[in-house]
């Protein structure tokens, strides 16, 4: 009873807010660097806020790629130990460490959350931007992927351990 694995709604909602961050963020970094840099060997001046803009905008770019790494399931894997087991095996043990990664997810997203409240109060020395907003991105970059691996529970837990990683990639076929 084992289906391919396919992206459901969740998946590509998560994947397309990923990939709208990943390039917002990068655009913005590169834009603002490229611009100081002209700017200080034209001049030998720069913008004050040019160093920090591109630090509270790199953890958004970094967790971004987390997410959709985990969406692309292109994490590390040691599966030998699970490809041993028969298929029963894998779907309860895959459930369960699913869910177990999950959980950890929660609580670091909790922790973090508790965190807020404290880290609000330091702010950056010039645009005077809330640490809170680099500790809300982890924060939410740990939701997603609690829900992420939620989802690979289910389908770990109804449909086996193969539907949850898309498949490698065949090897070419094509004529040359």
């Amino acid at each position: 009873m084992s289906i391919p694995h396919a992206p459901g709604v969740m998946e590509r909602v998560i994947a397309a807010v990923c990939q709208c961050v990943l390039w917002i963020t990068t655009t913005i970094i590169f834009l603002i660097l490229t611009a100081n840099t002209l700017l200080r060997y034209s001049t030998g001046a720069s913008l004050q806020w040019a160093n920090e803009l591109p630090e509270l905008l790199f953890p958004w770019l970094v967790m971004a790629g987390v997410v959709l790494a985990a969406v692309h399931g292109s994490h590390i894997a040691t599966t030998f130990l699970m490809e041993s087991l028969p298929a029963g095996a894998r779907r309860v043990l895959g459930a369960a460490g699913w869910l177990t990664v999950s959980g950890l997810y929660l609580a670091l997203s909790k922790a973090t959350y508790q965190l807020l409240e404290i880290v609000h109060d330091e702010k950056s020395p010039i645009l005077q931007v809330p640490s809170s907003v680099t500790y809300g991105c982890v924060m939410l970059a740990m939701l997603l992927l609690a829900l992420l691996a939620l989802q690979s529970a289910w389908r770990c837990a109804f449909y086996g351990a193969e539907a949850v990683s898309p498949p490698a990639a065949a090897p070419s076929t094509a004529q040359g």
